[in-house]
């Protein structure tokens, strides 16, 4: 008599059981919690992450990036001789360099210039509250970029190239310096409620490095920051930690039958964070936990900051805490309505419109990180991909377009020159008159300020030692304090 032997079950899979656990991140966070020391010893870089180069003057960064084109003419750059050809050719200045080549006339700014503080910084009406800190900011008018499209010139502000892929600045730093706080991101974004910037998540991304290193996008649009952070509801904790048990089991097994796998000891670092954040991450975000004088200085309440307002505050909250680089964008969405600072078509109403979100909630932040004593080891950074163009975007408009050839960028804080202007365009703001700042040369001197030899900072990728200057940039020793 014969018989077959029923079949064994197929052995469970590592990924078969995260699928079916359906517990997400907050599940997973238990795994760490449980066997902390052990996967500890899966990683392959260390938290910290390497030392700086030479004795740092800033500790963190945090950056407001105004997606679309702010116009140096209407902010920071006060051009008279332009007030003198208001409705003047151009002819024999340069070519049109716009996105969609409709040259028109010369235009002057838009808004009334004034001098402020002991500086006597020129700071336009568009920004009466930013205008109150110019004896704080370093102004460096001399910005050129290598594209008028919105796409490649964002990526190239953020990641030092064109094109998408290569790592992002805050990538970078988090690769260089690691996190003060282990219980948080070392990279956080702070996307502006109303949408993405050109090319979306690729502004952060972490490119050929570690993913441990991507930024970490909050969903500022929503009441929970992050999604799965929270651990599922109608399991006993008997139960959970059983289930985490056996995971941390497979997980370790998994490491000693696939050596060398970086891709997965990367992803169990940000599982390991995950648990961390479940804790740190609500008290951080925790916006009401602040007085009422705070909450008013950066105007919460106030309908026209779009939630602006709130990602300010929130990232001075994260800094902080030991967060290594904040990157908080204004301007989002280049659908219709169109929402950022692409002023095509009506320069004013545009330039209003955004400035109203962004003006009270920077300068807030600049005031709050000085009162608490953080001004002198934080660097401040404030950017767009380029600026607008001197003429109007055809005869007879009240637009400007792109123009990447001569703009206006600002840093503050640890280790710059206070109340400084650097570079200067010429009469009209059209191009570069002295001293250009090429974008490697600025990303070169913000991580000379982090402690950071742009030139050593460097990560093996495809035969080519790969930077974020890639070969180019030269330390703008002129800004510095």
């Amino acid at each position: 008599m014969s018989f077959s032997m029923p079949p064994e079950p197929l052995p469970l899979s590592r990924r078969h059981f995260l699928w079916n656990s359906g517990g997400g991140l907050g599940a997973i966070a238990l795994a760490w919690m449980l066997d902390r020391d052990k996967a500890r010893a899966m990683d392959v870089v260390a938290a910290s992450g390497p030392k700086p180069h030479f004795p740092a003057k800033a500790k963190r960064i945090v950056q407001i990036f105004c997606a679309g084109g702010v116009s140096h003419l209407e902010t920071f750059d006060y051009k008279p001789h332009l007030e003198k050809m208001h409705g003047k050719s151009m002819e024999g200045r340069g070519e049109n360099l716009g996105f969609f080549g409709q040259p028109g006339n010369l235009m002057k700014s838009l808004y009334e210039f004034k001098q402020h503080g002991k500086s006597g910084s020129w700071v336009s009406s568009l920004l009466p509250k930013i205008a109150g800190c110019a004896d704080d900011l370093c102004f460096i008018h001399s910005m050129f970029a290598k594209s008028n499209n919105h796409t490649p010139a964002a990526f190239q502000m953020n990641s030092g190239f064109t094109l998408n892929g290569f790592p992002s600045m805050g990538a970078w730093l988090s690769y260089g310096l690691g996190t003060e706080n282990e219980n948080l991101p070392a990279f956080v974004v702070l996307p502006d409620p109303r949408g993405l910037p050109a090319g979306g998540s690729i502004n952060w991304t972490s490119g050929f490095l570690p993913a441990n290193h991507q930024g970490v996008a909050f969903r500022t649009s929503s009441a929970e920051p992050i999604a799965d952070l929270r651990t599922p509801v109608g399991i006993s904790p008997e139960d959970r930690s059983a289930d985490m048990e056996l995971l941390a089991s497979m997980n370790r097994d998994f490491v000693t039958t696939n050596p060398g796998d970086g891709a997965f000891a990367a992803r169990l670092r940000s599982y390991e964070l995950a648990a961390r954040m479940q804790s740190s991450i609500p008290e951080a975000t925790n916006l009401d936990s602040e007085p009422d004088h705070i909450k008013k200085l950066y105007g919460i309440d106030e309908p026209s900051n779009k939630g602006f307002s709130g990602n300010c505050l929130m990232a001075r909250r994260l800094l902080e805490r030991g967060v290594r680089f904040v990157q908080i964008l204004n301007g989002g969405s280049f659908g219709s309505p169109r929402i950022n600072w692409d002023g095509h078509e009506n320069m004013k109403e545009n330039h209003d419109t955004q400035a109203a979100t962004m003006d009270q909630p920077v300068a807030a932040l600049i005031q709050d990180l000085k009162q608490r004593g953080m001004f002198e080891d934080t660097l401040f950074v404030w950017t767009t991909e380029f600026g607008r163009c001197p003429v109007t975007q055809g005869i007879g408009s009240t637009g400007r377009d792109h123009h990447p050839a001569a703009f206006t960028c600002f840093l503050a804080g640890a280790g710059v020159k206070p109340g400084y202007h650097y570079g200067l365009t010429d009469d009209v703001g059209y191009s570069v008159a002295q001293d250009k700042v090429e974008i490697p040369d600025f990303h070169a001197t913000l991580l000379h300020l982090l402690g950071l030899d742009h030139k050593k900072l460097t990560f093996y990728h495809n035969g080519i030692d790969r930077r974020l200057t890639n070969v180019e940039g030269e330390v703008v020793h002129g800004v510095l304090a």
